[in-house]
């Protein structure tokens, strides 16, 4: 792995970690569906014109449509609208560490459901996340963290979960950024109905509330999913994976820096047993001729 990948891995951590600090700023001061149907349609309308631009085209295949229909729903609409609507309650540091164990339950899925046999490595991961996870709960869950917000979370990443496994083996067929611009308003228009029906369009306009929406289109909705796409082309999905097990230390450490969150040192170290549980998960899935280059 050349330096350039990692440095790739590196910002997509920094930047897929911060959308949850981002996102606590914005729901505290607007509706949370409306905030993020918004959200979805300038991000997605973006990465339409400019894939347009790219000379992808909107002609999908039917496996593609299928992939963008799933992810529409599950990933932008169930996942991310759940994770809002949580944060309105739960503080950011609680949605990324629960977020940050999807690879977990992706490789938990595969063994109970997909029939994959995992390595000693991956299920020694397994159960060093789940106990990460506890940890870090437990001691929450005996500070008056609102058990609703943290089902919300939970009932999010499984829905990641599902349309993960679900795509197993899908491609975008060289349309990556019109997929995803595409997903984005599937997205869009799902959450624009229960927007409609159950919000009240109050907002609390600030300076702060502003920069976060903007920070989050373009940043962990835009540039993030292209260098996650460009870092795949670079060295491959599963290699590209390990870099997950950064997620939760930033997740933690930008929610503390930005917006003051506490940091007990049983959260500390809950978020390193979940880290090294994700790296042993994705390692676990990498031949061992492979992760000898890892260290190239």
């Amino acid at each position: 792995m050349d330096i350039r990948a990692i440095l790739m891995g590196l910002a997509f951590a920094v930047m897929w970690s911060s959308a949850f600090t981002s996102a606590r700023i914005i729901v505290a001061a607007a509706p949370p569906l409306s905030a993020l149907a918004l959200r979805f349609l300038i991000s997605g309308l973006l990465a339409v014109v400019v894939a347009r631009m790219l000379g992808q085209t909107w002609r999908l295949t039917r496996s593609q449509w299928r992939a963008t229909m799933i992810f529409g729903l599950c990933q932008n609409a169930l996942y991310l609208g759940l994770m809002f609507v949580a944060m309105q309650t739960v503080e950011a540091s609680v949605a990324a560490i629960i977020a940050s164990t999807m690879p977990l339950l992706v490789a938990l899925a595969g063994w109970m459901f997909y029939g994959d046999r995992p390595r000693p490595l991956a299920l020694a991961g397994l159960f060093a996340g789940i106990l990460g996870v506890a940890l870090i709960m437990g001691a929450r869950f005996g500070g008056g963290v609102d058990p609703f917000g943290v089902a919300l979370c939970v009932a999010g990443v499984i829905a990641l979960t599902v349309a993960t496994l679900s795509l197993r083996g899908a491609t975008s067929g060289g349309n990556f950024l019109m997929v995803v611009g595409l997903q984005m308003l599937v997205g869009c228009a799902v959450l624009t109905v229960p927007a409609l029906a159950l919000e009240t369009l109050e907002i609390d306009w600030s300076v702060s509330l502003v920069v976060a929406f903007v920070y989050t289109v373009l940043v962990p909705g835009l540039a993030a999913t292209l260098v996650w796409f460009l870092l795949v082309d670079r060295i491959g999905a599963v290699r590209s994976a390990t870099f997950h097990f950064l997620n939760p230390f930033f997740g933690v450490a930008i929610a503390a820096v930005l917006l003051g969150e506490s940091l007990r040192p049983l959260d500390l170290i809950g978020v390193a047993i979940i880290a090294a549980g994700i790296l042993a998960v994705q390692l676990a899935r990498i031949p061992a001729v492979q992760i000898k280059t890892l260290k190239n």
